[in-house]
C-alpha cells in the first residue's frame, strides 16, 4: 500500500523564484558589477537580474550587495538582495528568517514604488509559508500578488511571469484540496504564459504539477508522460534539484505499478543527488521514497532505518507532511511485523499532524489497527493463562471461570471509567460553551449595538453620507468578525488586532473621534502564526473606554503594545491615560443604576482554559499609574503562553549512520 503523498508538486513550485535567462554578466567580476549597478541604479527587475544572476546563490556576495545598496539608498537593489538572501535561507529550511527577509524586501519595493519587485516579494513570502504547511497566509500572499499583477494595464514580461507563478500556486492549493481538475486548469493557464515566454523552468514546473494531479486521479500513464516531459526541460536548463524531484516522481509511478526493478535505480539516484545538494527538504522526501520501495521489496529492516532517517530530518526541520508520511509508513512496517501497538502509535501521530494541515482524516484505518491491537492484547492474555495452567490442568475449569469473572469485572470497570471520563468531558465542554456564549453576549450587548446604530443614524440625518457608509461598513465587518470569532476558541494575533481596530473605530464615534488609539507590535512576532483566544482584548479596551476615558474631558489615549521578552510568552500591554480606578469606582458608586461587569471574569476563565494546552499559564496584572501622586491612568499587562505542551518524540535510536 502506498501511503506516501510527497511534496513533489510543491517542490517544483519552490523553484519558481528568479527565472529570467542568464546574461553575459555570468563571467563578470562581482566588484565590477557592484560598482556598475550602484552607479546606474537600474529600476527594472530584468536589468537588475541580468547583472546579478550569477551571484544570487553566493550569500557572502549578496550580503555585500545588501550593505552597498543600503548605504547608497538604492531601494530596488536592496529589495533584490533581500529576496536572494530569503531564497538562500529558505533552501536550508530557515523559514522564519526567510519570511522576515522577504517581508523587508516587500517594504523596500513599496518605497521604490516598484510593482514588479513587490509582486515577486509577495510570491516569495507565499512560497516560504507553503513550505511550512501554513496554508492560509500562503494563499493570502499569492492572491495579493495575483491581484496586484492584474491591476497593471500593460504588464511587463516579469509581471506576466509572476502571474504564472501565482496561478501555479493556486493550482497547488487545489491539489491540497484534492480538486484535481481545477488544479490542472490553473496549471494549463500558467503553461500558456510560460510557453509564450519560452521559459523552460516554468514549463518544467507546470508539467510536473499536471503529472502529480494525473497521478492523484489514478491516470498513471498520463502522469508518467508529464513527469518525463518535465525531466526533459530540467535537463535542458541543467537543474539538478529539478532532476531530483522528477526522479522521485517517476520512481513513485513505478512503485504504484509494482515495477520495483525500474523504480530502485531511479530512487537511489535521486537520494544521492539530494544528499549532494544538502537540502533537507528533498533528502527527507528521497528517504521516504526509498523506504516505500524497500517495503515493496519486503526489506522491512532496511526500510525502517531509512524511514526513521526521513522522520528525524522532517521533525528537525518541521516538515509536517513528511513527518506524517514517515509515521504512516513506519506504522505499515510494524503492522506487517504484527507489532500492532507500535503501529497504532505511529499512525495516531500521523493523524494528529495531518489534522493541522488537512480538512479530513481516515478514521477507519485507525479503528482497524486499534481493533487488531485489542485482539493482540486478548490473545496474549489467553496465551499467558494457558502457560500458567499447563501444570495444573485439573484446575482449568476454575481458571476459566476466574478469567470470565475477571474479564467481566474489567469490562464493568472500563465502562464505569468511560462514563466518569465522559461525564467530566461533557461538563468541561458545557463550561467552555457557557464561557463562549457569555463572551458573545458581552461583545454583542444591546447598548453597544443600539448606540452604534444610533450614531450612524445621526450621520444619515445630518446628510453625512460618506461617514454613514464608512462607519456602517466598519460596523458590519465588526459584527461579522464577532460572530465568526464566537465559533472559534482561538484566532491568530493578526485577526484579533484587526478586530480590535474595528471595535475602537466604532466606539470612537461616540467619543467624537477624540480617542487616540494606537497598536504597536514587535517585528519579531509573526502575527499570522501566534494564537490567542478570540476577542480576548475587547473587555480590557471597553473598561479603558468607559471607566477610564469617558469621564475625562480631553487628551484621551489608549495604547496597545505587543512584544516578546521570553520564548514562552507574548506580552500585551493596554495603557490608558484616564482618571484611574479609584476615581472611576467613586463615579460608579454614585450611580443609581449599577451594572455588574462580568467581562473580565469571563476573559480570565477563557484564558485559563486556553492555557491548558500550553506549558505555562497566563498572567494578568492591573497597575494604577500616577504622575506626582495624581492618578494618570491604568496599565493592563497580560502574558499569553505560546509554548505548547511537548508530545513524546519518536524513538530514533536504531537509525543507521
Amino acid at each position: 500500500m502506498n501511503y506516501h503523498i510527497p511534496y513533489r508538486f510543491l517542490g517544483f513550485f519552490l523553484l519558481a523564484t528568479f527565472y529570467t535567462s542568464f546574461s553575459n554578466a555570468q563571467n563578470s567580476d562581482f566588484e565590477t558589477v557592484l560598482k556598475d549597478i550602484n552607479k546606474t541604479k537600474p529600476s527594472k527587475y530584468v536589468s537588475i537580474d541580468s547583472l546579478l544572476k550569477p551571484f544570487e546563490r553566493d550569500s557572502v556576495k549578496i550580503k555585500h550587495l545588501l550593505e552597498a545598496t543600503k548605504a547608497n539608498f538604492y531601494d530596488e537593489g536592496t529589495c533584490y538582495a533581500l529576496n536572494a538572501l530569503g531564497v538562500i535561507n529558505r533552501d536550508i529550511s530557515n523559514y522564519d528568517k526567510s519570511i522576515k527577509l522577504h517581508l523587508e524586501a516587500k517594504q523596500y519595493a513599496e518605497e521604490a514604488n516598484s510593482i514588479e519587485l513587490k509582486i515577486i516579494s509577495l510570491n516569495m513570502i507565499g512560497v516560504a509559508y507553503r513550505r511550512m504547511d501554513i496554508i492560509k497566509p500562503a494563499l493570502d500572499y499569492h492572491t495579493e500578488a495575483l491581484k496586484t499583477a492584474y491591476s497593471v494595464s500593460n504588464p511587463s514580461t516579469t509581471i506576466s511571469r509572476s502571474i504564472a507563478v501565482s496561478q501555479n500556486s493556486i493550482g497547488n492549493i487545489y491539489l491540497a484540496l484534492k480538486q484535481y481538475d481545477l488544479a490542472i486548469n490553473q496549471f494549463k493557464k500558467s503553461l500558456i504564459i510560460e510557453n509564450e515566454a519560452e521559459n523552460k523552468l516554468g514549463l518544467a514546473i507546470n508539467y510536473h504539477n499536471i503529472g502529480y494531479a494525473e497521478e492523484a486521479k489514478g491516470n498513471l500513464d498520463a502522469a508518467l508522460a508529464n513527469y518525463k516531459k518535465s525531466l526533459e526541460y530540467n535537463n535542458a536548463i541543467d537543474s539538478e534539484i529539478g532532476r531530483v524531484i522528477c526522479d522521485n516522481s517517476i520512481g513513485s509511478i513505478y512503485l504504484k505499478k509494482e515495477n520495483f526493478e525500474a523504480a530502485e535505480p531511479i530512487i537511489k539516484e535521486a537520494l544521492e543527488k539530494a544528499l549532494l545538494l544538502e537540502d533537507q527538504f528533498y533528502i527527507s522526501d528521497s528517504y521516504l521514497n526509498l523506504g516505500e520501495l524497500e517495503i515493496g521489496l519486503n526489506r522491512l529492516s532496511s526500510a525502517e532505518k531509512n524511514l526513521k532517517k526521513a522522520l528525524e530530518i522532517a521533525t528537525s526541520y518541521n516538515l509536517k507532511s513528511s513527518v506524517a508520511e514517515s509515521n504512516k509508513l513506519l506504522s505499515e512496517i510494524n503492522q506487517k511485523n504484527k507489532n500492532y501497538k507500535t503501529a497504532l502509535d505511529y499512525y495516531q501521530k500521523a493523524v494528529e499532524i495531518e489534522n493541522t494541515i488537512l480538512t479530513e482524516q481516515n478514521l477507519q484505518y485507525v479503528n482497524d489497527i486499534a481493533i487488531e491491537y485489542e485482539n493482540e492484547n486478548k490473545n496474549n492474555q489467553i496465551k499467558a493463562l494457558a502457560l500458567e495452567n499447563e501444570a495444573v490442568r485439573l484446575r482449568l475449569e476454575r481458571n476459566k471461570r476466574i478469567l470470565l469473572y475477571t474479564s467481566l469485572a474489567l469490562a464493568i470497570l472500563g465502562i464505569a471509567l468511560f462514563i466518569i471520563n465522559r461525564t467530566k468531558a461533557l461538563k468541561r465542554d458545557k463550561h467552555i460553551l457557557t464561557l463562549e456564549q457569555d463572551m458573545l453576549r458581552s461583545q454583542m450587548n444591546p447598548h453597544f449595538i443600539f448606540n452604534s446604530l444610533n450614531s450612524i443614524k445621526l450621520y444619515i440625518i445630518n446628510n453625512e453620507k460618506e461617514n454613514a457608509v464608512y462607519y456602517l461598513n466598519k460596523f458590519s465587518k465588526l459584527i461579522r468578525k464577532i460572530l465568526m470569532a464566537s465559533k472559534e476558541k482561538e484566532t491568530s494575533l493578526n485577526d484579533e488586532l484587526e478586530t480590535m481596530k474595528l471595535y475602537m473605530n466604532i466606539e470612537n464615534i461616540r467619543f467624537s473621534n477624540e480617542i487616540d488609539f494606537t497598536i504597536n507590535v514587535d517585528e519579531s512576532i509573526n502575527t499570522e502564526i501566534t494564537k490567542v483566544p478570540s476577542l480576548v482584548f475587547q473587555p480590557f479596551l471597553e473598561n479603558a473606554l468607559w471607566h477610564g476615558l469617558s469621564s475625562k474631558s480631553e487628551d484621551k489615549k489608549i495604547e496597545l503594545n505587543v512584544f516578546k521578552n521570553t520564548p514562552d510568552f507574548i506580552t500585551v500591554e493596554i495603557i490608558d491615560n484616564g482618571i484611574g480606578r479609584i476615581a472611576s469606582g467613586k463615579i460608579k458608586d454614585n450611580k443609581k443604576l449599577k451594572r455588574k461587569s462580568v467581562g473580565i471574569d469571563i476573559t480570565k476563565a477563557r484564558l485559563a482554559n486556553f492555557s491548558e494546552a500550553f506549558s505555562n499559564t497566563y498572567t494578568l496584572d492591573i497597575e494604577d499609574l500616577y504622575d506626582n501622586d495624581i492618578p494618570s491612568g491604568t496599565k493592563i499587562t497580560l502574558q499569553i503562553p505560546t509554548k505548547k505542551l511537548k508530545t513524546k518524540a519518536p524513538n530514533l535510536a536504531s537509525k543507521s549512520t
